[in-house]
C-alpha cells in the first residue's frame, strides 16, 4: 500500500504537466474586445471597435483596404506615415514633409517590422505600438520620452522587390 502512494505521489506532478499542455491554445490575434496590456492615454482601455491586437501587443486599425502585394519583414517600402504620441503631439511626418520616406523594414522600429507586412500596397492603417516595440525605457530624445506608446498612421505606397 504505501509502495503504491509513493508511486503514485511522485507522478502526480507529470500528470499535472502533461494534462495542462492539453489545454486550448491562444489565437495568435485577441479578440477585438480583449483588452490592451499597456496604458493608452494613462489608463488601460478595451481595444476600441475594429481595432485587432496580436500576440506581441501591436495594435491595428485598417482605415482603408489596398490590393496590391503585401511586405515580407525583410522588404523596402515606400510610405507616408504620421507618428504621435498618445497625447496627440506629432512628432514626425512625412505627410507633412511633403514627401514619402522608403525604408527597409529591417531597419525601423519592431512595431513596424511586424505591422507594415499586414498591410497590401494602397492600404491605411492605424498602429498603437507599445514601447517595448517601440523605443522603449531609452526613448528617442528629445521628441520621443521614455516608455511612450507611439500611434502612427500608415499609408503604403509602394512594395519594392
Amino acid at each position: 500500500m504505501m509502495k503504491t502512494i509513493s508511486f503514485f505521489l511522485l507522478k502526480l506532478p507529470l500528470i499535472v504537466l502533461i494534462t495542462a499542455g492539453c489545454q486550448s491554445n491562444k489565437s495568435e490575434f485577441a479578440s477585438p474586445n480583449a483588452s490592451s496590456s499597456f496604458s493608452v492615454s494613462g489608463e488601460s482601455q478595451a481595444i476600441a471597435s475594429g481595432r485587432q491586437r496580436t500576440y506581441s501587443g501591436l495594435q491595428y486599425e485598417i482605415l482603408s483596404h489596398g490590393t496590391g502585394p503585401r511586405p515580407t519583414a525583410y522588404s523596402m517600402v515606400t510610405v507616408h506615415y504620421t507618428g504621435k504620441l498618445t497625447n496627440g503631439t506629432v512628432f514626425d511626418s512625412s505627410v507633412q514633409r511633403g514627401q514619402p520616406a522608403t525604408f527597409s523594414l529591417q531597419q525601423v522600429i519592431s512595431g513596424w517590422t511586424e505591422g507594415i507586412p499586414l498591410m497590401q500596397e494602397g492600404s491605411r492603417f492605424r498602429f498603437t505600438i507599445p514601447p517595448h516595440l517601440a523605443y522603449g525605457a531609452a526613448g528617442s530624445p528629445p521628441k520621443i520620452g521614455p516608455n511612450e506608446t507611439l500611434i502612427f498612421d500608415v499609408e503604403l505606397i509602394r512594395v519594392h522587390h
